[in-house]
C-alpha cells in the first residue's frame, strides 16, 4: 500500500476542498497562501490520504540562524532559498504506520524542483516548528530532521509581536542538499541560487548565434591540450554574466546546469555522445589571458543584433577579485546595462588599488 501512495500539488479546482478538510482536521486550522506557498496533497488512488502546505520561512529564528551561520545581511537576502512546513495533516482514516513518512519523504524530493518552477528559484533548507505541548515531533527526527532549539514563544500579530511569551516552539530543520549550510553562509551564492542580479532569459536563436562573435577572436592558448574552442568559452563566459552569475565559479556553475540541448546550441565539444562545457580553470584562464578589446568589440556587435530595445540604461561596476596584475592591482570593470534586457552595451577595465 505504501509502494502506491503519490503526491502532488493541489489542482487550482481543489483549494476549497484542501481548506475546509484543512480547516476540519488540523488543530491550527487553515491557512492563507501569503507569498510563495505551495500546497499538497498524498492520495492512494482517487483517496485523499494527506495534506501539506509549505510556505516562506519565518523572518528571524535565533536557533535557525546560528546553526546557519549567516550574517544579518545574507539573512535577509537569502531567505527565499528557506521554506516552512506551515502544515501537515494526515487525514483521520490513514493514521497508519509509515505512512506519514512515507508522505514527508516523498514531498521532500521534489519540493526545490517545484519551487523552482513555480517561483524561479530552487529552495536549500526546510523548517518546522513542534509545539511540545502537544507533539514530540517523532516523525520528523525519524526522517533526520535535526532539532536545533526552540523559538523564544513570542506570537507575530498585527502591529508587531505579543508582548508576552506564549510556548515556545522546537525549532526542526531538513537540508534539501548536503551542502546546504555552506550555500547559505558562503561569500557569493552559487549561480542557481543567486537572485536579484541583472538577468536576460537567452532564447534558443541568442544561443546558437552567440559563439559566432567570438570566432575572429585571437586565441591566446598554445595548442597542445586545448580542449574547448575559443569561441565556445567566450560565449558560455559572456552567456552566464547576461543571465546573472558574477565571476569565474558562476560561470563554470552556471555553464555545468545547462541541458544537453542547451550545449550543443552553443556548440561545446562532445565526447562518447554528451556535450561538454569547460570547467572553472579554462574560463578563468581564457578571460584573464584575452584581450579586453577584442571580447568589448565582439560583445557590442551581438548587442547591437539583440539588444536594440533597451529605453534605459544603468552602470554598473565589479572589482575582479580573484585576478591580480603585476603591479598587485585587481582590474575594475565598469559594465553599461540595458534595463529592459539585462544586456551589457559596453564594459571599460581600469585597475583599482590593490
Amino acid at each position: 500500500m505504501l509502494k502506491d501512495i503519490q503526491v502532488r500539488r493541489v489542482r487550482p479546482e481543489e483549494n476549497g476542498r484542501y481548506q475546509e478538510l484543512m480547516q476540519a482536521h488540523h488543530y491550527l486550522g487553515a491557512l492563507a497562501k501569503i507569498g510563495e506557498t505551495l500546497w499538497y496533497v498524498a492520495t492512494w488512488g482517487q483517496e485523499w490520504v494527506a495534506l501539506l502546505s509549505f510556505s516562506a520561512a519565518a523572518l528571524k529564528i535565533s536557533a535557525r540562524d546560528r546553526w546557519i551561520g549567516w550574517s544579518s545581511r545574507q539573512q535577509y537576502a537569502r531567505l527565499h532559498l528557506l521554506a516552512n512546513n506551515s502544515r501537515y495533516c494526515v487525514l483521520p482514516d490513514w493514521h497508519r504506520p509509515n505512512v506519514a513518512s512515507r508522505i514527508l519523504a516523498l514531498c521532500e524530493r521534489r519540493l526545490s524542483a517545484d519551487w523552482l518552477e513555480a517561483f524561479g528559484h530552487p529552495i536549500v533548507l526546510l523548517e518546522t516548528f513542534v509545539d511540545p505541548r502537544r507533539h514530540r515531533g517523532t516523525l520528523y527526527r525519524a526522517a533526520n530532521w535535526i532539532e536545533v532549539g526552540s523559538t523564544l514563544g513570542y506570537r507575530r500579530r498585527q502591529g508587531g509581536y505579543s508582548a508576552t511569551s506564549d510556548s515556545p516552539k522546537t525549532v526542526l530543520l531538513r537540508p534539501l542538499c548536503l551542502q546546504a549550510r555552506a550555500i547559505l553562509s558562503a561569500a557569493d551564492l552559487p549561480a542557481p541560487y543567486a537572485k536579484g542580479v541583472p538577468k536576460l532569459m537567452l532564447t534558443a536563436t541568442q544561443m546558437q548565434s552567440l559563439p559566432q562573435f567570438f570566432r575572429a577572436i585571437p586565441d591566446p592558448r598554445r595548442g597542445q591540450g586545448r580542449r574547448h574552442p575559443l569561441h565556445v568559452v567566450l560565449a558560455l563566459a559572456a552567456a552566464a554574466t547576461l543571465c546573472g552569475a558574477r565571476g569565474y565559479k558562476h560561470m563554470a556553475e552556471w555553464a555545468e546546469h545547462l541541458s544537453q540541448s542547451a550545449r550543443a546550441r552553443f556548440r561545446c565539444r562532445r565526447v562518447q555522445g554528451q556535450y561538454l562545457v569547460p570547467s572553472f580553470g579554462v574560463i578563468r584562464d581564457v578571460l584573464m589571458r584575452v584581450e579586453p578589446e577584442h571580447l568589448d568589440q565582439a560583445l557590442q556587435r551581438w548587442n547591437e543584433q539583440f539588444a536594440p530595445q533597451d529605453s534605459s540604461l544603468a552602470i554598473d561596476g565589479k572589482t575582479m577579485c580573484n585576478a591580480i596584475d603585476d603591479n598587485g592591482a585587481r582590474p575594475h570593470i565598469m559594465s553599461v546595462i540595458g534595463h529592459e534586457t539585462g544586456a551589457c552595451y559596453a564594459q571599460k577595465k581600469s585597475a583599482s588599488c590593490p
